[in-house]
């Protein structure tokens, strides 16, 4: 099991900030979640909440599982420090994905804190960066 797992106002995909996000709606990128997931012989669940303490409770199932997780914290990545011990648990892989390039927007947008527990960082190729994160995790399990 992979696990897709999004953060904060990412439920508002497509309507927030659509200069910035695109006009892909959550349901349609988790929909190339599940698609992209198949054609790589994965199995692939996606989740959005807004709420911490249900995040680090994925993290914390996620890690009991062993499983790999494909995690957008969103606005947590540059402040959360709950956020990044439980996903520092992780004995899968974490691939942290962002659909804009943090690195050239705000300040205070540069720095993830979760960057540091991860295996690998996509930022700044939309939700493609969904594709790649689970193409890669589907090459190191010998699936693509």
């Amino acid at each position: 099991m992979i696990y897709v797992l999004n953060g904060p106002n990412l439920g508002r995909l497509g309507t927030r900030e659509p200069e910035i996000y695109g006009s892909t709606t959550h349901a349609d990128l988790e929909r190339l979640c599940l698609e992209t997931g198949k054609q790589l012989g994965l199995e692939v669940e996606v989740r959005q909440t807004d709420a911490e303490f249900e995040m680090i409770k994925w993290l914390h199932a996620a890690a009991d599982e062993s499983a790999d997780v494909v995690l957008n914290p969103g606005a947590w990545s540059h402040y959360n420090i709950a956020i990044r011990d439980a996903a520092s648990m992780l004995r899968g892989k974490l691939i942290e994905v962002h659909i804009s390039n943090i690195h050239t927007r705000e300040e205070f947008r540069h720095h993830s804190v979760i960057s540091a527990v991860a295996t690998g960082v996509v930022a700044g190729l939309g939700v493609d960066g969904y594709r790649l994160a689970l193409s890669h995790l589907a090459q190191l399990a010998g699936n693509g």
